[in-house]
C-alpha cells in the first residue's frame, strides 16, 4: 500500500517561523515533523510515499531527496495551488495504483495509530476508513458523527460547541479505495474556495457506502497548528524518542533523566541537564547552565555561562549569551542573543498568556508561554520580552528594550533614553 502525505500548506499560523521553512521542515526532536511522519510510516511497513508539495517544495524536495536515506521511494507531486485536502487527493490518481493510505504531513503519530486504521480497512473492506480522536474543544475540528458499529454518519466541519454531535475529530489519517476520485471530482469548492476530502466522503455515505471510523487514542496523535503548538510536539516527540549520549560531557556536569547527546556535542563542566532534553550536533552548552525538561538545542548552538533554558525548542545555529533566561520559547535559526536576555513566560495576574495569530488575539490556554522568533532576530544586553510575544525575521532588538508587542521582520527596535548631566560637586 502506498501513502500519499500531502505537505503542500505554507502554516500561516505560524509565522514567523514558517517564513523561513515549510511547516513540515520544523525540527522537533533533532528531526523535521515531516520525517517523524514519515518514519513512523516506514515502520509500518510503508515504503512508497507519495508527497504532495506546494510551499517552498524545494526545501523538502533538497531534504529527502528520492527517500534512499530512510529506507523509502518518495515520489513528489507539485500541487500548482493549495486549493484544499480534496484537490491534493485529485492530482494523486496517476500516482496510485490501488488503495492508498492518506496522511497530513503536519501531524505526529504513532505507529499504532496507523495499523488500527489499516488494519480495519483490511478486515472489512469498506471504500475508506478515517482515524477519529477524542478533543475537547470540537468547534476547532471537522467532528466525526458515528453510530454505535462505527460508521460514519457525518462530517460538520468546525460546528458550534452546542451543535457538535460528538467530541470526535478527524484526525488527517485515511485508507481509500480507488472510488473515492471520482467522488472527488464531483464535489465543488467550499466558501474558501478549497475542494475538501472531507467532502468526497460525504458523498460516498449518501450513495450508502460504508466509511469506518477509527478511534485512536488521544495519546498517539498531534496536531501542529499554532505557535504554542511546536513546544507541546517537541515535548511529544522527546517523551517517545530513544535518547543516548555520544558526545563529550566534561567532568562535573550532571545529566539526569533522559538526555540526548550527539557525538559532536560538548556539555561543559558544571551544566545540570534535566532530561528529557536533545543536544544536537556541534552545540556547546554551558559551563554553569541549567537546561530544564523538555528543551531541544538544535545544531551548532552556543548555550553560555550561567544561562537556564526550560521546555523550549532552539533552532540550529542559536547564540544565547551568558546570563540570559529563555523559557516556554520557540527561538528561530541564527538568532544571537545578548548577555542577560530574558523571556518572560509568566503574566503577573498568573493568567493564560495570548498571542496573536493571524491578526486575531487568541488564547494559549497556557499559563506559561515566552517568546516565538523568527530567523535571525539579534538582542542586545538585557532585552525583555513579555509573555506572548512575537518577533520576525531578521529584527533587531536594543540593549534594555522591554518588547510587549509583536514586532515586524526587518525591524530595530531600539530605546530612547531622556539622559540628564550633571557637575558632580558644583
Amino acid at each position: 500500500m502506498k501513502a500519499v502525505v500531502l505537505a503542500a500548506g505554507e502554516g500561516v499560523r505560524l509565522q514567523p517561523v514558517t517564513l523561513t521553512r515549510p511547516k513540515h521542515l520544523i525540527k522537533v526532536g533533532g528531526k523535521p515533523i515531516l520525517e517523524h511522519c514519515l518514519r513512523a510510516l516506514k515502520s509500518c511497513g510503508i515504503d512508497e510515499i507519495v508527497l504532495v508539495v506546494h510551499y517552498m517544495a524545494d526545501a523538502i524536495r533538497d531534504y529527502f531527496g528520492d527517500g534512499q536515506s530512510l529506507g523509502l521511494k518518495v515520489e513528489y507531486v507539485e500541487q500548482k495551488e493549495v486549493l484544499g485536502t480534496g484537490n491534493a487527493v485529485g492530482i494523486v490518481e496517476p500516482f496510485v495504483e490501488d488503495d492508498f493510505l492518506l496522511v497530513y504531513g503536519d501531524l505526529l503519530f504513532t505507529v499504532e495509530a496507523v495499523k488500527k486504521v489499516v488494519s480495519l480497512y483490511e478486515k472489512e473492506k469498506p471504500v475508506a476508513t478515517m482515524a477519529v480522536v477524542p478533543v475537547e474543544n470540537p468547534e476547532g475540528y471537522g467532528i466525526v458523527e458515528v453510530d454505535d458499529e462505527g460508521n460514519v454518519k457525518r462530517i460538520v466541519e468546525k460546528p458550534g460547541r452546542e451543535e457538535a454531535a460528538s467530541n470526535l475529530a478527524n484526525a488527517g489519517i485515511y485508507v481509500f479505495s480507488k472510488e473515492v476520485f471520482a467522488k472527488v471530482r464531483e464535489t465543488s469548492a467550499s466558501v474558501r474556495g478549497e475542494w475538501e476530502v472531507t467532502d468526497a466522503i460525504s458523498l460516498l455515505l449518501r450513495e450508502g457506502k460504508r466509511v469506518f471510523a477509527v478511534e485512536v487514542l488521544r495519546e498517539d496523535w498531534f496536531d501542529v497548528g499554532r505557535p504554542w503548538d511546536l513546544l507541546e510536539a517537541n515535548r511529544w516527540v522527546l517523551l517517545r524518542m530513544d535518547h543516548k549520549v555520544c558526545g563529550c560531557v566534561e567532568s562535573g556536569a550532571h545529566l539526569v533523566g533522559a538526555v540526548t547527546v550527539a557525538e559532536s556535542a560538548r556539555v561543559r563542566s558544571g551544566a545540570y541537564v534535566e532530561g528529557p532534553v536533545f543536544i544536537g550536533e556541534k552545540s556547546d552548552v554551558g559551563p554553569n547552565c541549567f537546561v530544564r525538561a523538555f528543551t531541544s538545542i538544535g545544531e551548532n548552538v552556543r548555550i553560555g555561562n550561567g544561562c537556564e533554558i526550560k521546555n523550549c525548542l532552539v533552532m540550529d545555529g542559536v547564540h544565547v549569551g551568558h546570563l540570559s533566561y529563555i523559557g516556554d520559547s520557540v527561538i528561530g535559526e541564527g538568532c544571537n542573543l545578548g548577555a542577560g536576555t530574558v523571556t518572560a513566560n509568566l503574566r503577573l495576574d498568573d493568567g493564560s498568556v495570548k498571542m496573536l495569530v493571524k491578526d486575531v488575539v487568541v488564547d494559549s490556554g497556557r499559563r506559561k508561554l515566552g517568546v516565538v522568533l523568527g530567523d535571525g532576530v539579534k538582542t542586545g544586553i538585557g532585552a525583555l520580552f513579555m509573555p506572548g510575544v512575537k518577533v520576525g525575521c531578521n529584527s533587531w532588538i536594543g540593549p534594555n528594550v522591554v518588547v510587549s508587542r509583536d514586532v515586524a521582520s526587518d525591524r530595530l527596535v531600539v530605546l530612547k533614553q531622556d539622559l540628564e548631566e550633571r557637575e558632580l560637586n558644583p
